[in-house]
């Protein structure tokens, strides 16, 4: 075994890990942060999820660094790719002019942009990154971490520091740690919300989706070998699908009636009109959906065909949930299966324009995932394990409907700012989507304060949200601004000799704790907008 020693530990490496890492490293504090996969940026790389934003993004309501990364990805583009005139001046440079986001871009690109923003620090030497890497033991002594011990590439190493954030995809440092959690669904009674289910159910979580990239090669015939599960996967027909699990019809998460979306592989080009998720969800043709690069963008003979990212609701997996289950490393291998199914339908049996079946030109891309068979290095997790914190933000809190009105929900203690729909796949526990108009809503501080644990903080989607709530708080620019919001938080813990709980207990701390947020970049506060 080999020990490090530093400052502030961060376990997981996506977006909130980064972020965190970023918020500590420029107050001076060194830091270890420790990621899984071979990618930093979690959900955006690794997971290859083009970002899911509000429909201000490009005007408010984001972290000055969370701008840093998306101008920086544009920058990319532009500096390094054939881009037409026209793609290169616009300011706010869509390069798969996808539906889903005014950034659809290539994951490969992000995680430059972020080892970039990364390069001082790990120069400097105040910040080391072990990666592979995944947290295996922990030590407590008391209501304190002492260490955690990573499995790096086989070397089991001990890690003591001040603070250690759980930034991991799934809250692995809570039972760990014996960090008081909530999984899965709470129950209305738990909650007093609306759209709770009447029983709590800790198996019940969003599904996950395995999600793959892809192009199309006209005439060209990439058809994988049949996946072994692709019979189960054909039989699948859900209660509330309206359809054979493997079709181009889904659940429209606002309305629950089935829709049938089209694919029309590599569209004429035509200009494109910017995503509007308060009127359109984008997703109605699923090429265009989540594309990440779009022939109208760069120069004649550059790109073939357009690059797609495949996240769509026939991929999410229902059959089981990956948390504290003895059937995870089933469900994860389902969950891929799954996506491999899809892909052996689209090639082989789903209805074309034309008439005829299948689309044998569809060709995954390894080298758009970073894989060698072009799924992504991991799958797309939704939900995680969540702190009991000092402040748990229930429906209540954040829905439009509920609240009245479409203001800005506020909260004493912010630290941030987040705004999307509460979005809640179809779920472990059968449950169809539930989608709720949500505010434009504010993060508290008393959410990343568990109730007992001393020097432990949540950094991703494993605040003191609900599963419901938490269908709000768990996109792109959300976790990133709790994850710089909690490093920061280390930081003026440490530079004071402080414990979070004093911080959230005390009005003055809360206050200048604000106050150096708002310098840092951070906007704690919206402007009076209307949610949708």
């Amino acid at each position: 075994m080999t020990r490090l020693e530093t400052d502030v530990l961060i376990v997981g490496g996506g977006l909130g890990g980064v972020a965190a890492a970023l918020a500590a490293l420029r107050r001076g504090i060194r830091v270890v942060l420790t990621e899984q996969y071979a990618w930093l940026g979690g959900q955006l790389t690794s997971q290859i999820v083009p970002p899911d934003e509000s429909y201000w993004v490009e005007q408010f309501g984001i972290t000055a660094s969370y701008r840093s990364l998306r101008d920086g990805i544009r920058d990319y583009y532009r500096e390094n790719y054939p881009l037409t005139d026209r793609a290169r001046a616009t300011r706010e440079l869509n390069p798969g002019l996808g539906r889903v986001s005014r950034l659809c871009h290539e994951p490969r690109v992000a995680v430059a942009v972020i080892d970039a923003m990364l390069a001082p620090h790990r120069a400097s030497g105040r910040l080391i990154v072990l990666q592979p890497a995944v947290p295996v033991a922990a030590s407590v002594d008391g209501d304190v971490v002492t260490s955690v011990t990573v499995d790096h590439g086989g070397v089991l190493t001990e890690i003591t520091a001040s603070f250690v954030l759980d930034a991991t995809e799934t809250g692995d440092l809570l039972p760990l740690t014996g960090t008081e959690y909530v999984v899965g669904a709470e129950s209305r009674a738990d909650t007093g919300e609306p759209s709770a289910a009447e029983t709590a159910d800790p198996r019940n979580v969003q599904a996950i989706t395995w999600c793959f990239a892809f192009d199309h090669e006209e005439g060209a015939d990439h058809t994988i070998a049949r996946p072994a599960g692709y019979d189960h996967f054909r039989a699948m027909q859900p209660e509330f699908w309206g359809a054979p699990l493997l079709s181009f019809t889904a659940p429209d998460p606002r309305t629950l009636e089935p829709v049938t979306r089209t694919m029309r592989v590599n569209p004429p080009l035509k200009g494109h009109e910017a995503a509007d998720q308060r009127t359109d969800a984008g997703d109605r043709d699923l090429w265009e959906f989540r594309r990440i690069l779009a022939r109208e963008n760069f120069r004649e003979g550059f790109l073939d065909s357009d690059v797609v990212i495949a996240n769509w609701p026939m991929l999410d997996y229902l059959d089981g949930s990956i948390i504290d289950s003895d059937d995870a490393e089933t469900h994860l291998a389902g969950a891929k299966e799954l996506a491999r199914s899809y892909v052996y339908w689209l090639q082989t049996e789903a209805p074309r324009p034309d008439g005829g079946t299948g689309f044998p030109g569809l060709r995954l891309r390894p080298d758009i995932a970073g894989t060698a068979d072009g799924f992504a290095q991991a799958p797309y997790i939704r939900e995680s394990r969540r702190i009991v914190a000092r402040r748990t933000i229930v429906e209540q809190d954040i829905s439009v409907r509920l609240r009245g009105h479409g203001g800005p929900a506020t909260f004493a203690d912010t630290v941030g700012v987040g705004m999307y729909r509460i979005d809640i796949h179809p779920s472990t526990g059968g449950d169809n989507y539930i989608d709720v108009e949500c505010a434009p809503f504010e993060i508290p501080l008393g959410a990343l304060i568990p109730v007992r644990m001393r020097n432990l903080l949540p950094a991703a989607k494993n605040i003191g949200t609900t599963h419901i709530t938490n269908g709000a708080y768990r996109l792109h620019p959300v976790e990133w601004n709790i994850g710089e919001s909690a490093g920061e938080l280390a930081a003026f813990c440490a530079e004071r000799g402080l414990e979070p709980r004093d911080v959230a207990g005390d009005e003055q701390l809360v206050a200048a704790f604000q106050s150096r947020l708002t310098e840092a970049g951070i906007e704690i506060h919206w402007p009076e907008i209307i949610g949708y």
